[in-house]
Order: C-alpha cells, then sequence, then structure tokens
C-alpha cells in the first residue's frame, strides 16, 4: 500500500468553517480507498490565498520537510487550483515537487499532473482558466463595494468591537485599568477572571486583543471629532 500526505486549502478565514474542508477531505479519502493509498497525515492550509508562492505557506512547508523527512513521497490534493490559483506558482511548486522526486496527484484531475506536453498544455489553460476567474470575483467584489460605499457612504463590513450591546462597557473597564498602568496581558487577565466574554463565543481575552480594541477605539473617537 502506498503512502501519500494530503493537502486542503481554503483562502479565506471565513471559510474554515465552511465546506472546503470536509468536500476537499472526502475526495482525497475516496481516491485513497480506491487506489489503495494510505492517507499518513492532512496538512491543512487555513485562510490563506492560492496567489501566494511556497515560502508563505505554512502548511505547506510543513509538507514539504515531511515529505524529505520520512519516505513518503506521493501528495494528494482535490484539485490543482488547491495547490495554487496562480498559474506560475502552480508551475513552480510542481516543478519543486518533481526536481526532488516528489508525485502529486489532483485526484479530481489525475491526469493533468503528468509532464507530458499534451498535459502540460491543459494544466496550463486551466490554470489560466482559474487564475481569470479569481480575478473576476475580486474585481465583482470590489465593484459590489464600490457601488454600496457609494450609496451608503461606507461600505459594511465587520462591526468594530463596541458596537454591540454590552461592548462599550467592557472597553471602558479596560481603559480603567490601563489607566492604573496596567500592561495588556494584565488587562486581558483581569477580564478573564472577572467573567468579561469576547465577541466569540468560548474565546479568552489575550493582550494583543486588548492593545487592537483600544487602538481602533481611540482611532475611531479621533475620526469622529
Amino acid at each position: 500500500m502506498r503512502k501519500a500526505y494530503g493537502y486542503l486549502r481554503v483562502s479565506g478565514r471565513a471559510q474554515v468553517q465552511g465546506d472546503g474542508f470536509p468536500r476537499q477531505l472526502a475526495a482525497i479519502k475516496g481516491y485513497a480507498a480506491n487506489h489503495g493509498i494510505r492517507i499518513m497525515k492532512i496538512f491543512r492550509e487555513e485562510g490563506v490565498s492560492g496567489t501566494k508562492d511556497l515560502g508563505d505557506r505554512p502548511a505547506l512547508l510543513d509538507l514539504m520537510v515531511a515529505l524529505h523527512g520520512n519516505g513518503v513521497r506521493l501528495v494528494l490534493v482535490e484539485k490543482l487550483d488547491r495547490l495554487a490559483r496562480d498559474l506560475m506558482v502552480q508551475e513552480t511548486i510542481l516543478a519543486d515537487l518533481r526536481k526532488h522526486g516528489f508525485e502529486l496527484v489532483s485526484v479530481n484531475e489525475p491526469d493533468l499532473c503528468s509532464n507530458d506536453p499534451t498535459r502540460k498544455l491543459m494544466r496550463q489553460v486551466m490554470g489560466g482558466v482559474a487564475e481569470y476567474e479569481k480575478a473576476m470575483i475580486v474585481l465583482k467584489l470590489r465593484g459590489a463595494r464600490e457601488r454600496m460605499k457609494a450609496k451608503n457612504g461606507r461600505c459594511e463590513g465587520r462591526k468594530p468591537y463596541g458596537y454591540y450591546e454590552g461592548e462599550p462597557e467592557i472597553i471602558a473597564r479596560m481603559k480603567a485599568l490601563r489607566a492604573e498602568g496596567r500592561s495588556y496581558d494584565d488587562i486581558a487577565a483581569s477580564l478573564n477572571a472577572e467573567g468579561h466574554k469576547t465577541r466569540t463565543a468560548g474565546k479568552r481575552w489575550f493582550g494583543m486583543a486588548v492593545s487592537r480594541i483600544l487602538r481602533t477605539d481611540d482611532r475611531l473617537r479621533t475620526a469622529t471629532l
């Protein structure tokens, strides 16, 4: 039985909890089961754009280190655009894998990973289409934001901390503790001890979040003066 690693990627943080990972994992596991392949480990790239190259992919870097370390030489992905959307990035990563004797299989497009000239041309065409589609999505989102801004004066996004009920009181508590000379980490520890909840259920307060909230609040107050 051949051994393999699986590589999954979603582009946005909001997609991490969506169906992207389960769909990709199901496709990889199905292919592995049908071809007598044992998946040793799954590497998940969470919220990383497909246009980024190898140096900006922590999970892909971990995968490469693992490939060089223990004899596994096969990588499974759902589709080549999970490896990369940008055609040049895609071909660079494929070339790097081949250079070291590793094999990559796109389970929904298995023939496209061949270095046969015809398959390479097909891969480049499909990579170009994926790159074009990504560019069009970016343009459409930008256009939608600009239309919303023209209509409403601003483009609504995630509300700053302090917008929802109960949050202004927590900011006031942060400022009071800060006025006492407390560090951001100390403030976070006090908020946790006092039972103050973060916006995300189950999350604890950390000094970095406290610092960011206070800076944002100061900036918004300055902008309204």
